[in-house]
């Protein structure tokens, strides 16, 4: 059949089965929509919880970033990585054990003020649309090449599909929904993975095949470097030897951004016990692994039959898959010299290629001509990981509408029903401005969603760390410290990019540090500026300071509470 016609048919069954699912688990009360009533199993938690970690950044951008950045793209492998892992270990149990539904909840609690919720309220807002609005262009880039319609109609069409089952199902709908997604993306990611890797090495397992021969006996990396030396372009596998201040800066804004994202946070309230939370910690952790082990494989196999398919390749004999691209306008061929040929070079001067690299993994199988349900297969994977994230994430942002901004502040006497009803128009409005701010080039997925992480490093992360850690962390300095820090980070990244004015240019980085990895500095600045406010300013509570005490021990822990 052809690849068209199986897309529709992937795309079609797994859509269906999403829907399916969500109508199955409708919430039908505030608690079964915000934390899908606390009693998912640690297991399924486990892979929504991967499913909600692995959105279209780590499916679809972050392999297409070591594609072309070879060793420097590691900083995003190993970020991540290194986040989630920070994550289990440090935070999600003792915010469980607190029992709260939001990261607004928990600080306004630890804190004791409805002032340090409402500033968290609003970086949860912020941190969590700037999430989205990446997931949006991942979902476009999708979309457009396989239902073969313009990139912005492919956002369009996400926006239908995000609205249905968030705005019906909530929390339960949206946690067994990213059962099956789980389920669909990491086979769509490893499956082709497989092929290639056998293809290309007569390994089945792509991470042995990544530091193997190739079947004319020389080792891939090193036919890779080759390849990329002979058209001007540093070794795929050099170590960086420039900004390595920067590589360090990004690196650890995704890490301490990931201990600070309301999205992935929430989902261990959604099991019933501590234990429980560190149980399926442990089990998304190992889901999530196998798709992070297999993209530095999926990264080289892209770019080496990539090279080996375009390059010198005369115009008028290029493969299907290279014309579908160009509909798109995410791939096109500027034929400088009127020779014909595909000067693909690092010289921008003389290149004829430009590729968006978000492009890579969904257009692997086509490039290594694969058959075409597996093409088809990748695209519902692709789909499945922006889309279950996208879901994540606008939960988050109603939650905070509803739950933390109108019951809180607002209308404390809202009815159950009202408040539920407030959550499904708040993720309706989410949706639709999502989807619009999407349509803005900002960079590519994982740029975008770097953005993200950092603006929840400079904000979340310390507020919740001295929360747990540190009893005599007050709500003076974890208030300034939040506005500190966000509005640091915000500006710098608003300045600095041409998509929202900036100049855009590296030589007024501070101390070389990018948009992407300013993050870190914005999580110093404001750890220091609540460390400092807290010790010049009153003392914690004394029943503060012995909750912040008892988060620490294993002594049960309490359902979640709505306030």
């Amino acid at each position: 059949m052809d690849p068209q016609i199986w897309t529709y048919i992937m795309v079609g069954v797994t859509f269906a089965i999403y829907i399916g699912v969500a109508i199955w688990a409708k919430a039908g009360s505030t608690k079964e929509f915000y934390v899908a009533g606390g009693g998912v199993p640690p297991l399924a938690n486990g892979m929504a919880t991967a499913a909600d970690w692995m959105s279209a950044a780590s499916f679809l951008s972050m392999a297409g970033l070591i594609s072309f950045m070879g060793f420097g793209g590691a900083q995003y492998l190993m970020g991540w990585t290194g986040g989630y892992v920070l994550l289990a270990l440090l935070l999600a149990p003792y915010l469980r054990k607190f029992g709260k539904f939001t990261v607004p909840d928990f600080i306004g609690e630890r804190y004791y003020s409805k002032i340090a919720r409402l500033v968290a309220l609003i970086c949860a807002l912020f941190v969590s649309f700037t999430y989205v609005v990446g997931q949006m262009k991942g979902v476009g880039v999708a979309f457009s090449r396989f239902l073969q319609v313009e990139f912005e109609t492919g956002v369009f069409i996400g926006i239908g599909i995000v609205f249905f089952y968030a705005v019906l199902g909530g929390m339960k709908g949206i946690t067994y929904t990213q059962v099956a997604q789980y389920c669909v993306l990491i086979f769509a990611f490893t499956v082709p993975a497989i092929f290639i890797s056998l293809q290309m090495t007569g390994n089945p397992i792509p991470q042995l095949g990544f530091g193997g021969k190739t079947v004319d006996g020389a080792f891939l990396l090193d036919t890779l470097n080759q390849l990329s030396v002979d058209l001007g372009f540093a070794e795929y596998t050099a170590v960086n030897t420039g900004n390595t201040v920067n590589m360090f800066f990004i690196t650890a804004a995704l890490m301490f951004g990931t201990a600070g994202l309301p999205h992935v946070i929430v989902r261990f309230f959604t099991v019933p016990k501590v234990k429980d939370a560190r149980i399926s910690a442990g089990w998304a952790l190992l889901f999530i692994a196998i798709l992070y082990t297999t993209a530095p494989a999926v990264a080289a196999f892209a770019r080496t039959n990539l090279i080996n398919t375009v390059s010198e390749a005369e115009y008028s004999d290029v493969p299907a898959w290279f014309t579908n691209w160009e509909k798109t306008g995410l791939l096109s061929f500027d034929d400088k010299n009127g020779d014909g040929k595909i000067q693909y070079v690092a010289d921008a001067e003389v290149n004829e290629l430009s590729i968006d690299r978000d492009i890579m993994v969904l257009a692997n199988p086509e490039i290594a001509d694969l058959p075409a349900w597996v093409v088809a297969l990748v695209v519902a994977g692709g789909l499945a990981a922006a889309l279950s994230t996208a879901a994540g994430l606008l939960l988050v942002i109603s939650t905070s509408i509803s739950h933390d901004l109108l019951k809180s502040y607002l209308k404390p006497d809202i009815s159950e029903k009202n408040e539920l009803l407030a959550a499904r128009i708040s993720i309706a409005v989410a949706v639709v401005g999502a989807g619009l701010a999407g349509l803005v080039q900002l960079g590519f997925v994982a740029q975008v969603v770097a953005f993200a992480f950092g603006l929840a490093a400079s904000s979340f992360f310390p507020a919740i760390i001295l929360g747990v850690f540190d009893k005599r962390m007050n709500r003076e300095g974890a208030v300034a410290g939040m506005i500190v820090g966000i509005l640091f980070t915000a500006s710098y990244i608003i300045y600095f990019k041409p998509a929202l004015g900036g100049p855009g240019t590296p030589e007024g980085y501070w101390f070389g540090i990018s948009p992407e990895g300013i993050g870190t500095l914005g999580m110093l600045i404001n750890l220091i500026v609540s460390v400092v406010v807290s010790r010049l300013t009153p003392e914690t509570p004394k029943e503060v300071q012995e909750l912040t005490e008892s988060i620490r021990y294993p002594r049960g822990a309490g359902e979640a509470q709505d306030h």
